[in-house]
């Protein structure tokens, strides 16, 4: 496009059954006065909800929307098609998902960002918040210490220069040169990217300018599912990579073993002492949480903290099982 400006953003949103909320996201978005000759993309994965015919109907009343088939499925995949169609002149990638609210100028203020600290990537905070009692004790695990580790994007951090956050803004070049993201990941994926990001010389910047608004799985079976997968995702960069994890990463490490070892304490009591030792921890520490923040779904959060850990764990150690079996195979 001839008159492309400095600033002219690729906006891709990977989407998948987001009926109910993709029009609002897509509105939060575009409301923004700084932006200027946006394109926003979705990139739908099959969705079946009726969210096609909705973007259909958005992008025929306004040409900054575009709707992008992803035969692929995965988010990832979805961003780096959109980004390998970006129209000569775009400078920056913004990948926006749909599970989260955005305040206004959200775009804008990350480019800003971007050309302030000439950083190749913009990250943000992420303030997970929920309704009904357990989506709410899933949020206050998720914005603690117990839930998120310490993790700078999840905590209300100060700005900073950090390996990784919550993906937000690329320089579209610098994501090209990267490679984009592995499309053989589902999960883990940002962070993997990351990793390559640096490696080439990258900076990424944690903003403070915007913060997200999250909503959590609202079911254990979900919320298990997603860290299952979070863990698997994490060994697949270990091995990739052969990166070493952070404490807060390897603590929960140890979960799965655990239950492991109390599934024999009927022939040996002592081995259940691990797993007893952490449930107390997640207990106690939920309890606290809702105590000082006067809230009963706080203090309900050691619950679905355990979950995340539980899930993490016991994903992470299939991921390396079936790593190593695959190994061992003739050819493998």
């Amino acid at each position: 496009m001839n008159t492309a400006t400095a600033d002219q953003a690729l906006i891709v949103i990977p989407c998948l059954n987001e009926a109910p909320i993709i029009a609002d996201v897509i509105a939060a978005i575009l409301q923004d006065d700084g932006l200027k000759r946006p394109l926003v993309v979705v990139a739908d994965g099959g969705s079946t909800d009726g969210c096609l015919e909705i973007v259909r109907r958005l992008a025929a009343q306004d040409d900054r929307i575009r709707l992008l088939p992803n035969p692929k499925r995965l988010q990832g995949a979805g961003v780096n098609l959109a980004a390998l169609g970006a129209e000569p002149g775009t400078t920056w990638l913004v990948r926006v998902d749909a599970h989260a609210e955005y305040p206004p100028n959200y775009v804008s203020t990350l480019i800003a960002e971007a050309r302030r600290t000439e950083a190749t990537s913009v990250v943000v905070g992420m303030d997970t918040q929920g309704t009904g009692y357990f989506q709410r004790a899933v949020a206050a695990a998720q914005n603690s210490r117990l839930g998120a580790g310490g993790s700078a994007h999840r905590n209300g951090g100060a700005a900073a220069w950090v390996d990784h956050g919550h993906h937000a803004l690329f320089s579209l070049a610098a994501f090209h040169a990267a490679g984009g993201y592995d499309e053989s990941f589902s999960h883990n994926e940002d962070a993997e990217l990351d990793i390559r990001l640096v490696r080439q010389g990258g900076r990424i910047w944690l903003t403070d300018k915007a913060q997200i608004v999250y909503h959590p799985r609202s079911s254990p079976r979900a919320l298990w599912r997603q860290y299952f997968n979070y863990g698997i995702g994490r060994a697949r960069t270990v091995l990739k990579h052969r990166t070493r994890l952070r404490l807060r990463q390897a603590l929960p490490l140890a979960v799965a073993p655990a239950i492991i070892l109390a599934a024999a304490a009927p022939w040996a009591w002592p081995l259940a002492l691990p797993a007893v030792a952490w449930a107390g921890l997640s207990l106690t520490y939920g309890l606290a949480l809702g105590l000082r923040r006067r809230d009963a779904a706080s203090a309900l959060s050691g619950l679905p903290a355990m979950i995340m850990h539980l899930a993490w764990s016991a994903g992470f150690w299939v991921a390396l099982l079936r790593a190593r079996l695959s190994a061992a195979r003739p050819g493998g």
